[in-house]
């Protein structure tokens, strides 16, 4: 598939998850017959019940991390939450960012997008804001955010040096970012690369973890750090949907891995013009 045919995959599958409740998503994907093969869109989350501005309404289940926790977010700061789904990040931080802040979601998922509003409105938060719109091309402008947060979502963009360009665009200069992702160690079987449920999944659009990291570097941001990392067990039952068992065995003794990593980096205080390679 092309790009723009990855895009409209994630916006269906993201769009009938909407629609459905977290209970609904852990036991059978998005709740509907069909709707996502045997692909558990669940497998990779953490528990947030923990946290402060929790909202079960807005928790679908769908992170791989909980990027808040590493993010530094302080009071009256500005936070941008890029793929912000049914708003969990987003209420999250809200309750760091306090009544002087601002917190904006991006999700280009209508059906998403709805319900995240549906849910600030249930709250009677007037600081959290949703916009329709393409982490590629972002609805805002440059030097806006004081901290950019995202959770298992930019491994579904399919251009990822546009999407971080975006982001050095959009942090003021000593700005932040924490995101939570999904990379790779070693190659995936072609099948599951192929495979427009295992895309949608977070696993088939991950890429190396070593160039995911120059990604970065290349944007112009700096001080990268890991500040988290964990594998990830995408279960047999899965995998046998695309692999035969001769083939599944193969995969795990080949050493690759499939991580959850949550990243910290900085854009300088005294960027040069764009300051990037990538297209920002």
């Amino acid at each position: 598939m092309n790009n723009e045919e990855l895009k409209q995959t994630v916006k269906e599958k993201y769009s009938e998850i909407a629609l459905q409740t977290k209970e609904q998503n852990e036991s059978s994907c998005c709740g509907s017959t069909g709707c996502c093969g045997d692909t558990d869109y669940t497998i990779f989350s953490e528990n947030y019940t923990h946290l402060e501005g929790y909202n079960p309404e807005a928790d679908l289940g769908l992170g791989c991390g909980i990027p808040t926790e590493f993010a530094q977010i302080q009071p009256g700061d500005t936070v941008i939450d890029l793929g912000s789904g049914a708003g969990n990040d987003c209420f999250v931080a809200r309750s760091l960012v306090g009544e002087t802040g601002k917190v904006i979601g991006i999700d280009f998922t209508e059906a998403m997008i709805e319900k995240a509003r549906l849910n600030a409105e249930k709250l009677g938060f007037n600081n959290v804001e949703f916009r329709y719109g393409d982490i590629e091309k972002m609805p805002v402008t440059a030097n806006k955010a004081d901290v950019i947060i995202s959770n298992c979502v930019l491994n579904l963009v399919p251009d990822k040096e546009k999407a971080f360009g975006e982001i050095y665009r959009v942090l003021r200069p000593g700005g932040h970012l924490s995101v939570s992702d999904v990379v790779l160690r070693g190659k995936l079987p072609e099948q599951l690369k192929q495979a427009a449920e295992m895309y949608a999944g977070c696993v088939s659009g991950a890429i190396q973890k070593d160039a995911y990291l120059e990604v970065l570097q290349r944007c112009g941001l700096e001080n990268i750090v890991v500040q988290k990392e964990k594998m990830i067990t995408v279960p047999d039952d899965i995998l046998l949907s695309y692999l035969s068992l001769d083939e599944l065995n193969g995969f795990k003794d080949s050493g690759t891995g499939i991580y959850s990593i949550t990243v910290y980096a900085e854009k300088p205080e005294q960027p040069k013009a764009c300051g990037c390679n990538c297209d920002c």
